[in-house]
C-alpha cells in the first residue's frame, strides 16, 4: 500500500468517524479522486474491519471495538504528533518515566530523543525503539509476553515488573473515555500494566486525540481523576470537563498549528 493511499483511507476513516455515515459521493468530493476509487478503498477496508460497507457508502464501526494498529498509526497522525510534542515539553531532562502501549504514546516517545539522561521504564517495543537513539538514555523494557500485532509487552510479568519501579512520570495512552470520566480499553491483558502505571507515578500524564470520547470498549483502567494532567487536541465534553476541573486535573487541549513545525527543546 502506497503511502497516499494509506493517507487517503486514514482520511475516509476520520470522516466517517465524524459523521457515523458518508455516502461515496461525498468521500469522492472530498478527497478529490473518482466515486470509483472510493468504492475500492471502502471495499478493502470492509474487508479489513475497520469500517462497515453499505451500498453507495460506509460508516464508522461500532464503538465498542477496536481498529487495527496500521490503521492508529496513522489516524490523526498530525495531531497525535502535536500532543505527543506538548507533553514531552513538560519532561525536564534527567527524569524517570513509565511509557505505555498505544500510537499517542508512541508519537510522545519519539519527541523525547532530543533530551538526555531519562531513565525509562516501558512495555512497549516501538517505545524502546524510538528512544534507543537518545543521548544517555537509559531503557528498561518490562518482560511478558509480546504482543506481535502492536508490539505491546502484556501479562502479568509485565504488570509485576512496573511494579517495582517508582517514576517521576507515568504516561499513558488509553482506548476510549466515558462521559463520567471512566478509562477504558479494549484489551484486559494491558490494563493490569497501565494501573501499576498509574500506582507507581508521581504525575500521571494522559494522552490521547478527541475520538477517544466516543469510543466505548468494556475493560475499566481507572478514572480520570487518577490523571494529573490531560492532554488532547480538541475540548472534552462539557460534562467531562467539568469532572477535570473538580478533580484538579490540568487539561492541555493542543493546538496542532502551534507544532506545524517540530520545536527543537531546549535542555534544562
Amino acid at each position: 500500500m502506497t503511502a497516499g493511499v494509506k493517507e487517503r483511507r486514514a482520511r475516509i476513516l476520520q470522516f466517517v468517524q465524524q459523521h457515523g455515515y458518508a455516502a461515496n459521493e461525498d468521500l469522492a468530493k472530498v478527497l478529490n479522486v473518482t466515486v470509483q476509487t472510493v468504492r475500492r478503498d471502502v471495499n478493502s477496508m470492509a474487508a479489513d474491519g475497520i469500517v462497515t460497507r453499505h451500498h453507495g457508502g460506509a460508516s464508522a464501526i461500532s464503538p465498542t471495538e477496536n481498529i487495527a494498529y496500521s490503521d492508529r498509526q496513522i489516524l490523526n497522525l498530525k495531531q497525535k504528533e502535536a500532543i505527543g510534542q506538548k507533553a514531552a515539553l513538560a519532561i525536564p531532562n534527567g527524569a524517570s518515566l513509565f511509557i505505555n502501549i498505544g500510537t499517542t504514546t508512541e508519537a510522545f516517545a519519539r519527541c523525547l530523543r532530543g533530551h538526555r539522561g531519562l531513565r525509562v521504564i516501558t512495555n512497549n517495543i516501538h517505545v524502546a525503539a524510538l528512544l534507543a537513539p537518545a543521548p544517555e538514555c537509559n531503557l528498561i523494557i518490562a518482560g511478558g509476553t509480546v504482543r506481535l500485532r502492536d508490539g505491546g509487552i502484556v501479562g502479568p510479568a509485565a504488570a509485576a515488573m512496573i511494579e517495582q519501579y517508582r517514576a517521576d512520570f507515568g504516561v499513558i495512552g488509553i482506548s476510549g473515555i466515558d462521559d463520567d470520566g471512566t478509562l477504558l480499553d479494549f484489551d484486559a491483558d494491558e490494563i493490569s500494566a497501565a494501573q501499576a502505571i498509574i500506582r507507581n507515578a508521581r504525575t500521571v500524564f494522559l494522552l490521547a486525540d478527541h475520538t477517544k470520547f466516543k469510543r466505548r470498549p468494556m475493560a475499566r483502567v481507572g478514572h480520570i481523576s487518577e490523571i494529573s494532567a490531560f492532554y488532547t487536541d480538541q475540548p472534552p465534553p462539557p460534562a467531562l470537563e467539568t469532572i477535570l476541573r473538580k478533580a484538579g486535573v490540568v487539561l492541555h487541549v493542543v493546538n496542532e498549528a502551534e507544532f506545524s513545525e517540530r520545536k527543537t527543546r531546549k535542555p534544562i
